[in-house]
């Protein structure tokens, strides 16, 4: 059976192929992190695209410019990538630009926290003596 296509790879592909000025270089900076904290670029995640997404430690980094001061988008895009059990970083270009070792230290503070359980959380697994069975 052939595999369906995904609509959303040519709008990440044309994402990864024209990135700001801040994504290029935090992007030069994440390819040399360890590989337990592979990012991938333009991530698509349910209907959304992350700037950068590190799935194993379920981390999103959101890189803005000055058009998201207010935007009630990236709210709902929050709320969604955090209902998938993501954590979300987001940075200013600026930031990114003017102090990328702040920003690392960030990310790396981050990826050295567990990741987030799925809500709701799986059952726990009964141990011997709990439960209905007990005492029988």
């Amino acid at each position: 059976m052939p595999r369906s296509i995904d609509r959303r790879v040519p709008r990440a592909r044309q994402l990864r192929q024209n990135p700001t000025d801040a994504e290029r270089k935090l992007w030069q900076h994440l390819r040399a992190l360890p590989d337990s904290a592979h990012f991938r670029r333009q991530a698509t995640i349910g209907p959304y695209f992350a700037d950068f997404a590190c799935h194993t430690h379920r981390l999103v980094i959101e890189v803005d410019g000055g058009q998201h001061a207010e935007s009630t988008n990236d709210a709902t895009r929050t709320a969604y990538l955090e209902a998938s059990g993501y954590r979300v970083l987001r940075f200013w270009n600026h930031d990114v630009l003017g102090n990328i070792d702040g920003v690392l230290e960030t990310i790396i503070g981050a990826l050295r926290v567990a990741p987030p359980t799925p809500d709701p959380s799986p059952p726990q697994e009964r141990g011997e003596g709990n439960g209905r069975d007990a005492g029988r």
